[in-house]
């Protein structure tokens, strides 16, 4: 049995949630510059330079690259021989984000009750995901979560009998009615099947994914790719200016269901697709 201590997770922790504020994936980055090939507007294209521009400064200067410096949200992989000592994995986690968003001095954006809305002052409680796998390696994925994008999400319980044309519908209307509320060029983030809540983890689990890296499903890859080139054909655009540049990228990820049900959530992130990973 392999451990891994408590104050080590908390470091890790704090650590990515800084580097998350700071600095945006080469993933993104890259694909700002890839949309600039394609991009027909000039407004759209300016807002792709601004982007590119702000982000080199907050990895430069070490600010957050957006006010919205995220609700901490973890997957994290739990080797099924890796034990965790000195406290507890969730109290480790939420220690690491209340020093990370402390001492980087990140905005702190969680209140501790939905309708009293009286901030919790640290950042936390964060939200996590635990899935046991095999090993004894801990892996912690970790995003800072914007809430324009997260607001403008949704999960709708179809019927078998809509089908994938009824699925399709749902994820470009959900993006239409999107627009320039998500702060495109967005992420999609799509789960299908599962029950009510499986659908809207596996919608957030596909964001976590690399921009360009497609489902390992034939099928599934080239509905990716299909849904998001009739994304950018609704121009919205960068900032919700005009263009060709409304989605980055759509991922999605499939879940066995009930025969009687079809459930689909999507769940949008915003150009700040911030996400990073240790393995411990």
């Amino acid at each position: 049995m392999r451990e891994v201590h408590y104050q080590e997770i908390v470091e890790k922790v704090a650590d990515m949630c800084q580097r998350a504020n700071y600095d945006l994936g080469e993933d993104v980055v890259n694909a700002f510059k890839n949309a600039l090939q394609t991009e027909v507007s000039e407004t759209g294209k300016d807002v792709l330079l601004q982007l590119i521009e702000n982000a080199e400064i907050a990895a430069t200067e070490r600010v957050p690259m957006c006010q919205d410096t995220g609700y901490a949200v973890f997957i994290v992989e739990l080797g099924q021989d890796c034990h965790i000592t000195g406290g507890s994995l969730y109290d480790a986690i939420n220690d690491g984000v209340r020093k990370g968003y402390g001492e980087g001095y990140l905005r702190n954006s969680i209140v501790g009750h939905p309708l009293e809305r009286v901030n919790t002052g640290d950042n936390t409680p964060a939200v996590v995901h635990v899935e046991m796998v095999p090993g004894d390696k801990l892996t912690i994925h970790m995003t800072a979560k914007g809430g324009g994008s997260e607001n403008m999400s949704a999960l709708k319980m179809l019927k078998p009998s809509d089908g994938l044309q009824g699925v399709k519908d749902f994820i470009l209307e959900t993006v239409k009615q999107a627009g320039p509320n998500a702060c495109p060029p967005i992420i999609v983030g799509v789960g299908i099947g599962g029950t009510f809540e499986k659908a809207a983890y596996l919608a957030k689990k596909s964001l976590f994914r690399p921009i360009g890296e497609r489902s390992s499903r034939p099928e599934i890859a080239a509905l990716e790719v299909e849904l998001m080139e009739l994304s950018n054909k609704l121009g919205i655009g960068p900032q919700g200016m005009g263009g060709r540049t409304t989605a980055l990228d759509v991922k999605i990820e499939i879940y066995p269901c009930h025969i009687a049900s079809l459930p689909v959530a999507v769940n949008i992130n915003c150009h700040a697709s911030r996400h990073k990973e240790v393995v411990l």
